[in-house]
């Protein structure tokens, strides 16, 4: 009988080979959801709560941007509400350069719209391929960006900007200047009152897809404040005579330059200034550097014999002259001085202090500036604002030269009573002889309507009156500028005719031509000066080149101003007299009235 181990049985209720238990299955389960549930708990609470800021920047970083909002320049706007510069909206591509070059087969295509060369486009992208921001092509019409923008290529996109735009073109450059390709003023008016015309541009901050666009503004940084609208005291439309009349002048005297400036009278404002050759701010490309230069206020000219009315404001109020004595002896028409010959262009024998402006005698001028003074005749000439600023607030504006009186030789002070040695700006004579004009008080220029400016008196009203009325000889008959006559309106003015001078001296055959004069002359109204610059056919005279051109501009700024003429009855009585015998030892010339001819060095 054999004896047989008895073979053990399983459990009850478990089968071989079976795994854990429902039982720990489920805890096992439990246990790695509740450590994947902590670990997603500690890594959103290290995301929102520990890391959240560099993760938000990130993100900003990815798809927030803060972009500018831009605002339009200021208008600026003649007296009449004349529109001379405006802003227009346009539109600016640029592009991401990364995402371009992605698209390189589209590049032809952006290129061909852009109007480039589609080498150099990709050139200059592959250029800048570490940047995320380049202009393509600044200030092009709404339209024509469009279509760029219609081609669909990732990276590119456009803004909205403004582009100055200058009605009035190259007729009134040089007050206004120009604006840059960002809209800030370069020079002119523009460059003066870049602040109140610029504004302040908002910002924005926007949400942009990965292709750059933007898909949602999420809020305002920064209020958009539009420029500051400005109304200047220029009349257009006597600024457009005065360019057509100046630009006629030059044409038919062959002169190299112009300037004429317009100021009314009583304020000080500039009604008009005008030079040439000038430019046109809407298309600067091409111009020459000289033209952009507002010669009225930059440029420097000798006055020549136009300064002959303020040495008359010094004569009279050193009490040894009056309009009408003593008489001044320019017999021979030379007077030879530290050999120099101080002439004129006739013999005039003896003269009152109104026949020497009347035909503008040069040696009358010097005997009576060495009988002056000279610190009396230094500070008249400094006090009507030679060698300081008139305080227009143009930018650039030159102070012009005069010589401390104390330094003065005896020549030199003879010969700058009759224009020479000191030197000028067109806008300083125009507030000189408007100050003669406004009963001796001068007054700042300025270019906008309505400014107060500073006002001074500078001589007694008596002096300047009187001077006022020497002056309307110069155009009555046997003046030098009976051209620069108006019907029935009296002009007071005075010729000027200049040697230019040079590196030697002074030129014999290069001259500047001026005119200076006031209208209506019983109660000035308008102050008008023309420069003209060289003037090479016909003639090289203050009165036959120069006055013209302010007879016919200043006849139309009257008609257009509506001012009432004078009475025409004084000129039927034989015209003007300084005194009961009329100029005294002198007569009607036999020849065409002339002006002086300056200072010639031996």
């Amino acid at each position: 009988m054999s004896l047989r181990r008895p073979i053990p049985q399983p459990a009850a209720g478990r089968r071989r080979g079976a795994g854990p238990s429902p039982r720990r299955r489920m805890l096992l389960v439990v246990g790695v959801l509740s450590l994947a549930s902590v670990g997603l708990v500690a890594r959103a609470f290290d995301l929102q709560v520990l890391r959240k800021q560099f993760y938000q920047e990130q993100g900003d970083a990815r798809f927030l941007r803060e972009v500018n909002i831009p605002v339009s320049r200021g208008t600026i706007f003649d007296r009449n509400g004349e529109p001379l510069a405006v802003s227009t909206p346009v539109m600016s591509v640029w592009a991401n350069p990364p995402q371009v070059l992605e698209n390189a087969d589209r590049v032809p295509d952006l290129a061909a719209a852009l109007g480039v060369d589609a080498g150099e486009l990709k050139e200059r992208l592959a250029q800048r391929a570490d940047r995320e921001f380049v202009y393509l092509r600044r200030q092009m019409p709404p339209e024509a960006a469009q279509a760029v923008l219609d081609l669909d290529i990732p990276g590119v996109n456009a803004q909205r900007e403004y582009r100055r735009y200058y009605p009035s073109g190259e007729v009134t450059a040089h007050v206004l200047g120009f604006t840059n390709i960002d809209d800030h003023g370069q020079e002119g008016l523009e460059l003066a009152f870049d602040d109140w015309l610029s504004g302040k541009p908002g910002a924005k901050r926007v949400i942009r897809d990965r292709m750059g666009h933007v898909v949602e503004d999420v809020e305002q940084v920064r209020e958009p404040k539009p420029g500051k609208s400005l109304t200047l005291s220029i009349d257009r439309r006597i600024q457009f005579l005065a360019y057509n009349e100046l630009k006629n002048a030059l044409a038919e005297f062959d002169a190299s330059s112009g300037s004429m400036v317009i100021l009314d009278v009583p304020t000080g404002e500039v009604l008009a200034m005008v030079n040439l050759p000038t430019y046109n701010p809407n298309s600067l490309s091409g111009s020459k550097f000289s033209d952009r230069r507002n010669r009225a206020v930059t440029d420097l000219v000798e006055p020549g014999s136009t300064i002959k009315p303020i040495l008359m404001a010094a004569a009279l109020s050193s009490g040894k002259y009056t309009p009408t004595s003593p008489l001044i002896d320019t017999t021979g028409g030379h007077w030879y001085f530290q050999g120099h010959d101080i002439h004129d262009t006739h013999n005039y024998g003896l003269l009152t202090p109104t026949g020497v402006i009347t035909k503008s005698s040069n040696v009358g001028a010097a005997h009576i500036a060495m009988t002056l003074d000279t610190a009396l005749m230094y500070n008249t000439y400094r006090a009507f604002g030679f060698g300081n600023s008139t305080n227009s607030g143009f930018p650039g504006e030159s102070s012009g030269l005069l010589r401390i009186g104390r330094d003065w030789r005896p020549l030199e002070q003879a010969i700058m009573g009759y224009g020479y040695g000191l030197n000028v700006t067109p806008l300083q004579l125009a507030n000189a002889y408007a100050t003669l004009g406004d009963h001796g008080v001068m007054h700042s220029p300025s270019f906008i309507k309505g400014a107060d400016g500073e006002a001074k008196a500078i001589v007694s009203r008596q002096v300047a009156d009187e001077i006022v009325k020497m002056m309307e000889t110069v155009t009555a008959p046997g003046g030098t500028a009976t051209t620069a006559r108006i019907a029935n309106y009296i002009v007071a003015g005075k010729t000027g005719t200049a040697h230019k001078a040079n590196a030697g001296g002074y030129s014999r055959d290069n001259y500047t031509a001026a005119f200076a004069g006031l209208v209506p002359a019983s109660n000035p109204r308008l102050v008008g000066v023309v420069v003209i610059d060289d003037p090479q056919k016909r003639s090289y005279y203050g009165g036959t080149v120069s006055a013209p051109v302010f007879a016919r501009v200043m006849e139309g700024a009257l008609r257009l101003l509506d001012v009432p003429p004078d009475n025409i009855g004084r000129w039927y009585a034989g015209g003007p007299l300084m005194s009961p015998t009329g100029l005294a030892g002198s007569r009607p010339p036999t020849d065409p009235p002339i002006d002086d001819v300056p200072l010639e060095e031996p």
